[in-house]
């Protein structure tokens, strides 16, 4: 094996565990896999400034009128400032507390404990991995969702927080969004299925194809998980900075987005800062979250479904098998 790809995939695992490994390549082809994300922004721009341009520009404009606004009344807004600092400290408890090490040390023996003591609720043998993604997902949702309202109703009472981006009025308006960004999205999500990683990869939960009950439960939690995002990122982090930096709030968001995708595979985690910039754009356009989330739920139901028969591993039973 090349040493650079040695020592990549070394740092790789150093870094990301459960990262997929490197292919073995020459240094061009590793070379130019690294570049071609790049090559496709440079390629995608025209595009997404000829698509959004309009709504960054109204944008801009609803900021300068408010930033005027506020220095003529010496006015200054600590939302901003509270938003980054709760964005940093939910990520960091997220990855440092809500991960695999805190459920193996004390969820875990939790469970076990309710199982030993007659709990009809518990199966640790049969749903063990199970209850892990359940621990995953319940602190993503408690990490975008319940501690970022809480500090906000906090710091903020008079606030409301249907007004971060959780109103549903306009939804039907904007339906053709979501039908168009399918129309875009759909098509790559199908040529990625073929490649060797995605069916290996998807979905996360491996049991999933045991039976319909865990395939329908892990996607449960997970979708839930995604209506967290959604929120977080679109609804929390965008609402904020609207009138603060305008256009510039979407960019601003999607590098933590695309930083919380580290450890999946490369073109996905590149590609998310293309996909931010969209489902960004969209929702401050809507001052919604609904369509992004709808585009995000399809997507990875679509990419477990495509995963699953890629490898011929569809559920054929409702219980799992004792």
């Amino acid at each position: 094996m090349p040493a650079h790809v040695l020592f990549l995939q070394q740092a790789a695992r150093g870094a990301f565990p459960n990262a997929p490994p490197l292919p073995t390549t020459s240094g061009w082809a590793t070379a130019g896999l690294a570049l071609a994300p790049y090559v496709g922004y440079v390629v995608l721009a025209p595009f997404l400034f000829w698509f959004f341009h309009k709504t960054w520009r109204e944008l801009d404009a609803e900021a300068t009128a408010a930033r005027v606004d506020a220095q003529e009344k010496g006015i200054w807004d600590p939302r901003p400032a509270v938003m980054f600092a709760t964005v940093m400290a939910s990520l960091t408890l997220q990855q440092y507390f809500g991960g695999r090490e805190v459920y193996l040390t004390f969820v875990k023996p939790w469970l076990i404990g309710m199982q030993e003591g007659g709990s009809r609720f518990v199966d640790y043998g049969k749903y063990g991995e199970l209850y892990n993604y359940v621990w995953w997902s319940g602190t993503r949702c408690l990490g975008y969702t319940l501690f970022p309202f809480a500090v906000w109703k906090i710091c903020f009472p008079k606030d409301s927080l249907l007004d971060l981006g959780l109103r549903t009025r306009g939804l039907l308006k904007h339906a053709w969004i979501y039908g168009l960004c399918l129309v875009v999205v759909v098509p790559l999500v199908i040529g990625v299925s073929f490649s060797p990683d995605f069916a290996s990869y998807y979905p996360f939960y491996k049991k999933a194809s045991r039976s319909w009950v865990d395939l329908l439960v892990w996607e449960a939690f997970y979708l839930a998980q995604f209506f967290g995002l959604e929120v977080f990122f679109r609804g929390f982090m965008l609402t904020t900075l609207r009138k603060s930096i305008g256009s510039s709030a979407i960019f601003a968001m999607c590098v933590p987005y695309a930083m919380i995708h580290f450890g999946k595979p490369y073109l996905e985690t590149t590609g998310a800062f293309i996909a931010g910039i969209a489902l960004g754009t969209v929702a401050m356009r809507t001052k919604s979250i609904y369509s992004g989330f709808l585009v995000h739920i399809t997507v990875a139901i679509l990419m477990d479904g495509l995963a699953l028969w890629h490898r011929g591993g569809l559920p054929t039973q409702w219980l799992a098998p004792d």
